[in-house]
């Protein structure tokens, strides 16, 4: 069987072939994209130590290690069912849409009819539609369904939601499989269903687990609709959370930065876990035989 090996994306310069000037300057912006993200960060870490974030703030060190926060996030406010929450409603809106992006991207991408690029086109645009526009249209749905104050809103939605992002990468991964596979699959009896499941599928899983990750920090990330469609404290994903945090007449801030030091701990650990897929799905997922 035909090797399959990453190439480099035209332009490739190794930071070794540079000039003495352009190195330099290459590390001061990687420098300063590293303060810019990390920056926020390390300032809510410390605010989360920090028994009142108001009377020390920036990123000033706390006088002593307060745990209060955390201990209050955990013991008090069950955290973790929020976190079975946003597991299980995350979880199941990336399969589904997954499923189904990998399917059409690959219909779009691999096969020649009327009409392909205005599909294409229309899926694109829905990336610059924003939430609060569907507002009610997307309300009355959920109403009408009788799914209103379910898990099951927040997955139809979260699965609907973000596909333009998931085809992009899903689609373009496709592009750069040779036609010369699915040919062979064919000739050895397959379907076009076999042919996607059994050749397309296991060569595509970077960028396919790619989107799903992405698609997945979207969704455990956001709140408008799980604050808009879901009321029962139960129910709630783990954004939610913060609300209880805060009050007509006091905000515990202690007790937020904490919560969210919670919140973002499994996406970086997903990440980490994920990072090479992302790596070679997001520089292009390009191969050759």
């Amino acid at each position: 069987m035909t090797n399959f090996l990453l190439k480099k994306p035209a332009g490739y310069r190794s930071i070794e072939a540079m000039s003495r000037w352009s190195r330099w300057f290459t590390y001061f912006c990687l420098a300063w994209g590293l303060l810019v993200a990390l920056g926020p960060l390390v300032w809510l870490v410390l605010a989360s130590f920090k028994e009142n974030p108001l009377a020390r703030p920036g990123f000033a060190l706390p006088e002593s290690i307060y745990l209060g926060g955390y201990i209050s996030t955990i013991r008090d406010l069950n955290v973790f069912q929020y976190f079975g929450n946003s597991f299980f409603i995350a979880g199941m809106s990336v399969v589904v849409s997954i499923m189904m992006i990998s399917m059409s991207a690959y219909v779009i991408a691999r096969f020649e009819f009327r009409g392909r690029g205005f599909v294409s086109t229309l899926l694109y645009t829905t990336m610059f539609i924003p939430a609060t526009a569907l507002t009610f249209p997307v309300y009355n749905l959920i109403n009408r369904l009788g799914i209103y104050d379910t898990r099951s809103a927040l997955i139809l939605i979260y699965a609907c939601s973000g596909i333009a992002v998931s085809f992009f990468v899903i689609k373009n991964y496709y592009l750069n499989i040779p036609r010369d596979l699915e040919d062979a699959a064919r000739i050895d009896g397959c379907g076009y269903v076999q042919t996607w499941w059994r050749v397309i599928f296991p060569i595509a899983r970077p960028g396919i687990l790619t989107a799903g990750v992405l698609a997945f920090l979207n969704n455990w990330n956001e709140y408008y609709w799980a604050s808009l469609v879901v009321i029962s404290r139960t129910k709630m994903p783990v954004p939610a959370l913060l609300s209880a945090f805060t009050a007509p007449t006091r905000t515990d801030y202690n007790g937020m930065c904490s919560a969210i030091v919670v919140i973002i701990l499994p996406p970086i650990i997903l990440y980490c876990i994920f990072n090479k897929f992302f790596i070679e799905a997001l520089s292009g997922g390009a191969v050759k035989g």
